[in-house]
């Protein structure tokens, strides 16, 4: 009796020596269907269109990298140089309006809070506020990715009143011939789906996204996909993991309320954002 509880306690203080030294990086990519996106006007050929569109899906395919360890993380995208290809007629397409190019999500899972750098049109800004706690349903689907056993797990956003409102304005500019570069389609509840394994014992994952019983290797929201490529475990050399701390200190709904003015200074009188080719 006394042999095995020394051997449960002995258990214990392993389990919790490793749950403190655990760490690691995770390796994203992430690809982005067009099916939500249009282009129009009077000077765009098909042939034109079709060579936007294929540089636009380009340019959301992005790869991240995440370092954590069981108490904080840094998830941030990986820098690319933009390189405009001779053969496309000089079409060049650059997507970004906030973040962009190394910005960071940075999380400590023991206060519960978040901060990640954000850039409007040069304008940085620190965006500091609480982990969101998502309403996770966990499924008895599961698959593997890679070596690892992946759980399925849920979360169903409904409706909001604004997406409707949006939606409205949207049609009643199209019953009048607007012309418009998006096409907006009718809002229902967004289902964000994740493959999170338990055979790595972090509550993380791609962004904003954690609170799973391991780390998230798979991750679909709305129309972009975040795959794990390549994890390394407790590499020799020890992570170093810092929040941003350059910019303007807002809360997010701050941001959010920021961001949407400026959308809308940008939009003409009929509600929507040009785009000039020359």
């Amino acid at each position: 009796m006394k042999n095995l509880l020394f051997r449960i306690v002995l258990l214990i203080i392993v389990t919790n020596s490793f749950a403190q030294n655990f760490q690691g990086i995770a390796f994203y990519s992430s690809q982005t269907q067009m099916k939500d996106f249009n282009i129009s006007g009077d000077d765009i050929t098909p042939d034109v269109k079709e060579r936007m569109m294929e540089k636009m899906k380009k340019a959301f395919e992005k790869t991240y990298e995440l370092k954590f360890t069981s108490t904080e993380s840094i998830y941030q995208e990986e820098e690319k140089l933009a390189v405009t290809n001779p053969s496309s007629g000089g079409i060049r397409v650059d997507v970004g309006f906030s973040g962009g190019n190394g910005s960071k999500f940075y999380k400590d899972f023991k206060k519960k809070y978040y901060i990640t750098d954000k850039d409007i049109f040069g304008k940085e800004f620190l965006v500091i506020d609480s982990l969101e706690k998502f309403d996770w349903k966990i499924t008895n689907e599961q698959k593997k990715i890679g070596n690892y056993t992946c759980f399925k797990a849920q979360i169903i956003f409904p409706v909001t009143e604004k997406e409707i409102k949006e939606y409205e304005e949207f049609k009643k500019k199209k019953e009048g011939d607007k012309t418009s570069f998006f096409s907006l389609s009718e809002p229902k509840e967004k289902i964000i789906e994740a493959w999170y394994t338990m055979e790595i014992p972090v509550s993380n994952g791609p962004g904003k996204y954690w609170g799973l019983p391991g780390l998230i290797l798979e991750l679909h929201e709305s129309n972009t996909t975040y795959l794990c490529s390549k994890i390394v475990l407790n590499p020799s050399d020890k992570i170093e993991i810092k929040a941003p701390k350059n910019g303007k200190k807002v809360n997010q709904k701050e941001f959010d309320e920021i961001q949407e003015k400026k959308i809308k200074s940008m939009m003409n009188e009929d509600g929507v954002i040009e785009i000039k080719m020359n």
